[in-house]
């Protein structure tokens, strides 16, 4: 176990500034401090209470297009994300897994939004500004390569709503920042400390986000979440900014709305570009199950649908292997997720026709895997997003009115379409 990471539900991935200026400095004092902070923290447990994450990004190395437009050091940062599952107990977990250099927060707050809260001027409700804390000290130094989570703090989120977490930082990488780009929200970067601020209109404005990585709930032992492991197609790409209408969210306000599965969570760890075995955006699938996967809490479900990356960037020669290694991945999948105690389900590949990943090669592999998809034994349930969205008269592209013209994403109505087309009772426990 590497230090400070371990069950990211748990410990603390990084040590607490013991005062403004100062730093701890020898290495050896660094890490007992740090072991002992771990050893502080409980991991997720099965009590009758329980640590239940209601929203979560897989976090990448932000590529240099994807840059903070202003730098983050000495400068404020207030960053919108949709809970699901609510609580009267939160915590909230930051990453610097991919910087080069320690991240300084040097007092984060959350609130609940205003409104939509993350349009505008990103707006705060009155009287929800809370003071995170980190081992009881308001500041934090985050390591190269660990993460953070606060320390445990009342707050009312109701399930459904959209969350406020403004940091301060301090010290911050300019180039290597821990992030997830395709958040399709607005975040709202001031200069100096800003955190109670009640709006922001002249902030710089931009569609990421940058250090988050996670919220958790103390929730009551029937709570539970399912993530959503895949791409950009998960991810929402096509869906609208600060719209929360990719398809997890759509899934989690039926899901919400339902009585008898009202207490699942919806975990969204799409992430653009990415592909279950090498290649793409942020880590492979195979590299980030661990972390992104089994290292949320109180998960009970998991979703997967990836591969449409693999296939469409596979030359037409190789297009029968990559069947072969994909069914091999989703197999470790499924098998890592039943030693866990959570139940895997799968989703068909959706039509890329008329997309520039299209070759005949290539579809006939995707048809060879939802082949397999449904027909699977290693898998609870099958759920055929390519059914759902295809067009009759041309199955091998999308459905017209699902189309967000690039052949490949889904619009706000296709993803309407493919949560509606989910069966509750597969997260009815």
């Amino acid at each position: 176990m590497t230090l400070f990471q371990g069950v990211r539900c748990g410990p603390a991935g990084a040590i607490p500034e013991p005062s403004r200026g100062r730093r701890v400095t020898n290495i050896l004092a660094f890490r007992a401090l740090a072991i002992l902070f771990w050893l502080a923290i409980p991991a997720c447990s099965a009590s009758s209470s329980h640590w239940v994450t209601t929203w979560a990004c897989g976090v990448q190395l932000t590529e240099p297009h994807n840059l903070p437009p202003v730098a983050l050091a000495s400068n404020t940062l207030r960053q919108f994300v949709h809970t699901t599952l609510g609580g009267k107990t939160v915590r909230v977990r930051f990453s610097n897994a991919y910087g080069t250099e320690p991240v300084t927060i040097n007092a984060a707050h959350i609130a609940l939004a205003k409104g939509k809260g993350s349009a505008g001027s990103g707006e705060i409700a009155p009287g929800t500004d809370t003071k995170l804390s980190f081992a009881g000290a308001h500041s934090v130094v985050i390591p190269p390569g660990k993460e953070a989570v606060s320390d445990p703090v009342d707050f009312s989120l109701p399930r459904l709503t959209n969350l406020a977490i403004s940091i301060y930082f301090g010290q911050a990488p300019a180039k290597t920042v821990t992030g997830h780009p395709g958040s399709r929200t607005t975040s709202f970067i001031v200069p100096e400390n800003a955190v109670s601020s009640p709006s922001l209109p002249e902030a710089t404005k931009t569609t990421r986000w940058y250090i988050i990585a996670g919220v958790d709930v103390l929730a009551d032992e029937p709570s539970c979440a399912v993530v959503t492991l895949g791409d950009s197609i998960t991810d929402g790409r096509g869906s609208t900014t600060d719209g929360n209408d990719r398809w997890p969210d759509n899934l989690a306000r039926r899901l919400a709305t339902n009585p008898p599965t009202a207490n699942v969570a919806v975990v969204n760890m799409g992430i653009g570009g990415n592909a279950v075995l090498r290649g793409g955006l942020g880590p492979p699938a195979t590299a980030r199950f661990e972390r992104d996967v089994l290292g949320q809490c109180g998960v009970r479900y998991l979703i997967v649908f990836e591969g449409v990356n693999d296939i469409g960037n596979v030359p037409d020669v190789d297009a029968p292997a990559i069947v072969t290694n994909l069914i091999n991945a989703y197999t470790e999948f499924a098998t890592k997720a039943k030693a866990r105690g959570i139940r895997p389900y799968i989703a068909t590949i959706t039509p890329f026709g008329g997309n520039n990943y299209y070759t005949a090669a290539r579809e006939a592999a995707r048809q060879s895997v939802n082949t397999w998809i449904r027909t699977n034994t290693v898998y609870d349930s099958v759920i055929d997003f390519d059914a759902v969205v295809r067009d009759p008269a041309n199955p091998e592209r999308l459905l017209p009115a699902y189309d967000t013209g690039d052949h490949l994403h889904l619009s706000p109505a296709g993803y309407k379409a493919m949560a509606d087309a989910i069966d509750l009772k597969l997260f009815a426990h």
